[in-house]
């Protein structure tokens, strides 16, 4: 039995040529690590392709919004073909695109390329989201899951801080972190090809590519309840993503790369650092601790605006990256343990749009009012009131749906 065949029989001897399932599992979690840690790394960069290109920070969340938008295309339309042609191959076309975006670039010379790279990391991204979250549930439900939640911000936090150092230490700044970040998906690649197939392909494929959100009547109340933690988490760390590095140099006063990517840094190592620390709670005390966590840090991280205190800052910025990383495993896990091992890729997918359409777009409204009043501390602080009022809605329907059963009764 070779390892494109392989189904997911521990009875079964796999060749020596195939990776174990335990190396599978972890070379799948990379993936989701780089893959995340790529989406990251222009962040740092932002301040001097500004500097060079003279375009606003309007544009700067339009080329991070773009990104987000092609990932939420890319999952509507290959979102669940994984479940019908198998987890291989959607990783390995997703990483073929993935290098190409790296290429693309590194070779930048305006506006106009930064654009295509986005969409086309963002097609990729999307392509592989449902892939190999699912590929991970298929190897191991309980690990997969916190894989899903931790993996995340653990490469959204790499990616800054690698690109951060890259570009304030070592020469071609705008180009070598594409280039270190070109290889090491290449190597993935080859480690993908040596992998076993973990899901068995089922006809549908095609039809699997018409755009549609279909979930099953088991996942939907838990579905409704997790978006609101997903849209207010994933907006914080769209504004961080896009605008954070120009907060920090207007508090700190400096233009330092390294100090303007520490803010997105912080939000997602602190996000995968409470995933670790909270993977033992149920579903439901992870939303009630992501919430209680995220609404007093992010009113911190915006008290801290106004004082100018940097250290201040930084502290709500590592509270709101400990709710979202509570939130977001929260959410992961109710929906995984409702899906059904056919329906896995489909489910993730949704959770995916839902979380990449709430990154992009207030992203993009948040640059635009930049723009036009030049005040990107009131728009943060404005960003931080729509994002404490999600994460208390979010936590007013968890209880709602803990009382229910009482009241019924």
């Amino acid at each position: 039995m070779s390892c494109i065949d392989l189904a997911p029989n521990p009875t079964v001897p796999a060749r020596a040529r195939c990776l174990s399932p335990g190396a599978a599992f972890y070379l799948q979690a990379s993936i989701t690590v780089s893959f995340l840690a790529g989406s990251s790394a222009p962040t740092p960069l932002y301040a001097l392709y500004q500097a060079r290109w003279h375009f606003s920070p309007t544009m700067v969340t339009v080329i991070f919004g773009v990104y987000a938008l092609a990932v939420l295309a890319a999952l509507l339309v290959a979102g669940r073909l994984s479940d019908h042609v198998g987890r291989r191959p959607v990783l390995l076309g997703a990483i073929v695109v993935q290098v190409a975006a790296m290429l693309l670039f590194a070779q930048a010379h305006g506006v106009a390329e930064l654009l295509v790279a986005r969409v086309v990391q963002g097609i990729s991204v999307g392509a592989a989201a449902g892939a190999v979250g699912a590929g991970l549930l298929d190897l191991d439900r309980t690990r997969g899951t916190l894989a899903n939640a931790v993996a995340t911000p653990l490469g959204t936090a790499t990616g800054a801080m690698l690109s951060a150092v890259l570009v304030q230490s070592l020469p071609y700044p705008m180009h070598l972190v594409y280039l270190v970040l070109a290889a090491v998906f290449v190597a993935q690649g080859f480690g993908v090809l040596r992998m076993a197939e973990t899901h068995m392909p089922r006809p549908g494929a095609l039809a699997s590519l018409k755009p549609q959100l279909t979930l099953s009547a088991a996942v939907r109340g838990p579905m409704l309840i997790a978006v609101p933690a997903l849209v207010a988490a994933w907006a914080l760390a769209g504004f961080y993503a896009s605008l954070g590095p120009a907060l920090v140099r207007g508090i700190v006063g400096t233009s330092s790369t390294l100090l303007g990517a520490l803010s997105l840094f912080v939000l997602a190592s602190s996000a995968a650092l409470a995933t670790l620390a909270l993977r033992d709670q149920s579903p439901r005390a992870l939303t009630w601790i992501g919430t209680i966590t995220l609404v007093p840090g992010v009113a911190t991280a915006m008290a801290a605006l106004t004082l100018r205190s940097a250290p201040l800052f930084f502290l709500g910025t590592a509270l709101s990256g400990a709710g979202f990383g509570a939130g977001f495993q929260g959410a992961i896990r109710s929906l995984a343990a409702e899906a059904a091992p056919h329906e896995r890729a489909g489910v993730l997918s949704v959770a995916f749009i839902v979380s990449y359409l709430a990154m992009g777009l207030p992203a993009i409204v948040a640059g635009y009012l930049v723009t036009r009043h030049g005040d990107i501390v009131g728009t943060a602080r404005e960003f931080g009131v729509m994002v404490i009022a999600l994460a208390l809605l979010s936590l007013t329907a968890s209880i709602a749906k803990q009382r229910r059963p009482s009241v019924s009764r």
